[in-house]
């Protein structure tokens, strides 16, 4: 019979691979904060701080999600002023 030292279960996912795809592709700024929350997750649960752990994952994923989204709009901006200007020097 095998025991573990955690009944609480495994800990919850860091959401570590969507911060630094958030950092490398998306908002550096975001990514960043989503990366620190991230690694907080594993060492918070292994202090048996189970809310608080899960609390940073939450934060982890909403800041890599909010980073994504600022990364998404920059860039449809970029295309659109770029089209905007591509258009003026056409006509003018």
């Amino acid at each position: 019979m095998e025991t573990t030292n955690n009944p609480a279960g495994p800990p919850p996912d860091n959401n570590l691979v969507w911060a630094i795809i958030c950092t490398v592709l998306c908002c550096l700024p975001l990514g960043i904060v989503s990366i620190i929350k991230s690694t907080k997750v594993k060492e918070l649960w292994a202090q048996g701080n189970h809310a608080e752990a899960q609390k940073h994952a939450d934060d982890a994923k909403k800041w890599a999600i909010w980073g994504m989204v600022a990364g998404g709009a920059f860039i449809v901006i970029y295309i659109i002023l770029m089209l905007v200007g591509v258009a003026g020097g056409l006509l003018g």
